[in-house]
Order: C-alpha cells, then sequence, then structure tokens
C-alpha cells in the first residue's frame, strides 16, 4: 500500500486543485485580521464631548437653547473660572437658575468665580460632537469608564484564547472543514449581534464569541491548507499570511469610507457568510481522514484532486496506507509525553508568547504617533509586507531554524538599541524601531509554519492551536506591559522586548530543522526528526 505522500506525489502537491483551495481559503485571513485589529476604528476618539448638566433637556427647552448655546451657559463658565477643568469629566454642582435670565443662569451666585464653586464628577450624562462614531461614544467608554476600552480588546483575546483550545480540540475530532464552515457561521452571526448590541455587556459576551469563532476560522483554515500540498511545497503557509497583512492594510480604507462603527462592524463581519458556499468546493483534509480510519473518503477526495490537477492516480491505488497509531482525543499530555515532543510544545509556547507580545507592543508603540490615523495604520501594515517575501526567498534554501533565530535576534537588537537612541534623531529611532517590527513580524510568521510541521496529523491541529493560545495571552498582557512600565520609563518596554527576543532566539536553535521533511504522521515519526 502507497503512502499518503506517495498519492499525493502523483494526485499532484500543488496543482490547480490546490492553487484554488488556497487562495479561497486565504480569505478568511483578511476577516480575521480586520476582527484582530478593528478596535483601532471601532473605539477611536469621537471628538468633542462635554459633560451636560441634570435637568438641561427642560433648560434648553425653557428658554430655547442650541446645544451649542447650552454648552456656553453652562460648560464654558466651568472652563473659565478653572482652566484645568474642562467640561469633559467635571460638572458645576450647583443650581441653575433661568427665572431671572436664560442668559446668565449663574446670576444668584454674584461675583463668586466659577472656580471657587463645587464640582461633581459627570455619570453618564455626556453629549458628542460625533454621537455614533465609535463604541466610546455609544456606550460612554470616557473619563472614568475609559479602562472598559481597554476591556473591550481583552475580552475579543480571550475569546482567541478560548477558541483555540476549543475548536483547535472539535477540529481534530470532528474534522478541519466542519469545524471551518462553523465557525465562520458563528462569527458571521456574532458579528452582526455585535454591531446591534444594546448595552455594554452585550457587546463584550458576543465580542468574546466573535472572537471564539473568529479564531477557528483561522487556526482551520490555515491547518487544511497546509495538509492538503506536498511537503516541498509548505511555503503556502507563509503565503497565507500575507492575506493576513493585507486585512490590516484594508481596513483604515474601511474605516475612512464607513463613519460608523455599526457599519464597520457589519463590514468585517458579513463576508464570513461567503465562505459558508467553500461547502460545495473545499473538501475534507484527506490527511485527517486518514487518521480517523476513513481511507475510502480519503481516496475518493484524492482521485478528485488528481482529475482537477490533470493527473490520473493508478488503478492500483485501492488503499492507502493509514497510520498505526490508534486514534484518541488529543489531549495536552500527548504534547509532553516524549521527549521531542515535550521539547517542541515547551519552545514553541514561549516563541508564541513573545512573538505576540512584541509584535503588538510595537505595533502600539510606533502606531500611536498623532498624526492621520488612516495613513500612519496603513503604513504600519505596508511594513509587514516584506516579511513574508523575504521569507520566501529564505526559507526553502537555508531551512527553518536559522531564520526563525535570526528574527528574533534582530528584533532584540533593534529593540535594545532603539531604547538609547537620542530622541533628537527621530527619524533613525523610528528606522531601527521600524526593522524591530519587521523582523518580529517574519518571527511571527515563521513560528505558524514551524509549528504545523513539528506536529504529528493526529495532534497538527490540537497541537497549533495550543500553542497559539499563548499568542492570545500576551495579546492580553502587551497593553497593560507597555502603558504600566512606560510610566516608570518610556523606553523601559523596549528593554523588556529585548531580552524576550533574545531568549526566543536561543531556544529556537534547539528545534528540529523541518525543510524539506514529509508532514509527521505519527508521535513516533515525530521522535525521529
Amino acid at each position: 500500500m502507497p503512502s499518503f505522500d506517495e498519492v499525493l506525489k502523483e494526485a499532484g502537491e500543488f496543482g490547480r486543485f490546490q492553487k484554488r483551495v488556497f487562495f479561497l481559503l486565504s480569505q478568511t485571513g483578511i476577516t480575521f485580521s480586520s476582527l484582530f485589529a478593528s478596535v483601532v476604528f471601532l473605539g477611536r476618539a469621537p471628538g468633542n464631548f462635554w459633560c451636560r448638566i441634570p435637568g438641561a433637556a427642560e433648560l434648553s427647552e425653557r428658554c430655547g437653547w442650541t446645544l451649542e448655546d447650552e454648552q456656553n451657559f453652562t460648560v464654558l463658565p466651568l472652563h473659565l473660572g478653572n482652566e484645568s477643568v474642562s467640561g469633559e469629566c467635571e460638572r458645576l454642582d450647583v443650581t441653575w437658575d433661568t427665572s431671572v435670565s436664560c442668559t446668565s443662569p449663574l446670576a444668584r451666585y454674584g461675583n463668586h468665580s466659577t472656580g471657587s464653586l463645587p464640582l461633581a464628577t459627570c455619570r453618564g450624562n455626556w453629549v458628542y460632537e460625533q454621537p455614533h462614531s465609535s463604541i466610546v461614544s455609544e456606550y460612554d467608554l470616557v473619563c472614568g469608564n475609559a479602562w472598559m476600552l481597554d476591556l473591550s480588546q481583552a475580552i475579543l483575546n480571550l475569546g482567541f484564547l478560548a477558541g483555540a483550545f476549543i475548536l483547535g480540540y472539535a477540529a481534530d475530532r470532528y474534522g478541519r472543514i466542519l469545524i471551518y464552515l462553523l465557525s465562520c457561521l458563528g462569527a458571521g452571526i456574532c458579528g452582526i449581534i455585535v454591531a446591534f448590541s444594546p448595552d455594554f455587556t452585550v457587546f463584550l459576551i458576543f465580542r468574546f464569541l466573535q472572537g471564539v469563532f473568529g479564531k477557528g476560522t483561522w487556526m482551520t483554515c490555515y491547518v487544511l491548507v497546509t495538509e492538503i500540498v506536498g511537503s516541498d511545497q509548505r511555503i503556502v503557509g507563509i503565503v497565507i499570511q500575507i492575506f493576513f497583512t493585507l486585512g490590516i492594510i484594508i481596513l483604515p480604507g474601511i474605516a475612512y469610507l464607513i463613519p460608523t462603527w455599526q457599519g464597520i462592524q457589519l463590514a468585517i463581519s458579513l463576508p464570513n457568510f461567503l465562505f459558508l458556499l467553500y461547502y460545495w468546493v473545499v473538501p475534507e483534509s484527506p490527511r485527517w481522514l486518514l487518521t480517523r480510519r476513513k481511507g475510502e473518503k480519503a481516496l475518493k477526495i484524492m482521485r478528485n484532486i488528481a482529475k482537477h490537477n490533470g493527473k490520473f492516480l493508478s488503478p492500483h491505488y485501492s488503499e492507502i496506507t493509514i497510520s498505526n497509531e490508534e486514534v484518541s482525543n488529543p489531549s495536552f499530555l500527548d504534547l509532553v509525553r516524549t521527549p521531542q515532543m515535550r521539547r517542541s510544545t515547551l519552545i514553541l509556547m514561549y516563541a508564541w508568547f513573545t512573538s505576540a507580545l512584541i509584535y503588538q507592543g510595537l505595533v502600539m508603540r510606533l502606531g500611536i504617533i498623532g498624526g492621520n490615523l488612516y495613513l500612519d495604520f496603513f503604513i504600519s501594515g505596508a511594513v509587514e509586507l516584506p516579511a513574508a517575501f523575504l521569507i520566501i526567498v529564505t526559507i526553502d534554501r537555508i531551512g527553518r531554524r536559522l531564520p526563525f533565530a535570526m528574527s528574533n535576534i534582530v528584533a532584540s537588537l533593534a529593540c535594545l538599541i532603539t531604547a538609547f537612541l537620542p530622541e533628537d534623531i527621530p527619524w533613525l529611532k523610528t528606522t531601527v524601531a521600524t526593522l524591530g517590527r519587521l523582523s518580529i513580524t517574519i518571527a511571527f510568521e515563521v513560528v505558524y509554519l514551524v509549528n504545523s510541521e513539528l506536529y504529528p496529523t493526529t495532534l497538527r491541529n490540537f497541537g497549533v492551536s495550543l500553542c497559539s493560545s499563548l499568542c492570545d495571552l500576551g495579546g492580553i498582557i502587551a497593553p497593560f506591559l507597555l502603558f504600566r512600565l512606560a510610566a516608570i520609563w518610556l523606553e523601559l518596554p523596549l528593554i523588556i522586548f529585548s531580552i524576550l527576543a533574545a531568549v526566543c532566539g536561543l531556544l529556537v536553535l534547539f528545534l528540529p530543522e523541518t525543510k524539506g521533511i514529509s508532514l509527521p504522521e505519527t508521535v513516533e515519526d515525530v521522535e525521529q526528526l
């Protein structure tokens, strides 16, 4: 009986069929990255806002005030009396009297300076210049509630974390394409509910669930793509990352054209329903079918692949070699039971955590520089494009391990140098920091490929999902680490990033080289790498 790789070679390792499936599934990267970075535009600053006094509606009706008049009469005196108080988070705690004069509602206080009048904290009575432009104005995430915007991104990352465990496990047990389609359906439905959430609690619940299903779409499409191509074509695992970057580049254009946060949310969620059409054009992974003792179905799919590729499978291919490994439901113990699996799992978990932490930290540090938000975000995304091309040029020539280690080392050096460069040469500081961003992007993309190549088919989806869950943990910690350490010393986060990347660069040298090696089918195959 021929092995799966022998049959795949005869059917075509990257023919017309695989190219079509690859292109279709790669679109998932655009929607996932848009969800990943959407908080930048969903939670953008709502423009000017101010605290409305209690009973302001009655006062305005009685005096015929416009909103501008109301602001001038009730907020401007507060600012004039105390320039440090803007009227956004505090208001005057006085009785407003319009019975004498609508143009002087503070007349009863005579010559008292407004700076000496009592103040009260504003609670839920804000008026916004752009009331529905972002979730900040929609749910009053300002002043004492500003931390809730960070919470919304942390909740999304928690959803990614849960999705990695739950749907990664489900894809190994019930199949790649089934979980992919269910995830697309779930991400689309939850995205619509998020857009029309009546309050912030409902918004958080369904943003968490959209994170769960969003992670399911990305992880399963990635594994499916790498399992239907030959060992010499697994570079598609890097190319698919270009579509993630395309999502980052396209997102500011969507946000620029659509003025409301609900419109942006719908624009990045509705395409998930189009992916349901893949039911008729994307088959189940034949590698996975073989591990579930479904050899006939796998062979039928292989014959279909050969037909579309203009090839013909030999008639004697009536059966494909099936792994002798017992089929069982995967668990974390399976990933650490044997020496090579244990070493790979622990190093990959650290690599995922480090890459995500440094990547998001540098994005926040370079991206928040004032100026045009849309243009700055576009440029920060465009910086990532060379990463995939550099990997494609080097990875099949010199292998995975060296570029993986060197990208971390260069990122470490870039962060360290940036921290000590003087502020009076900003162009050099920005250039070196950008080099760090490019290097950590390369590391981030290589870890995807290496992770899928170091696990056997029976554990691949679960292993990739579990290790990449540390990426989500890094995403949760990154903003808190950045802002807390920056409060002590602005460049302190870069020192931490440098240390983390240097350690990662050394650890990945202990991983086995997988260049040109067939995907392992069993744990025994992994141990022999």
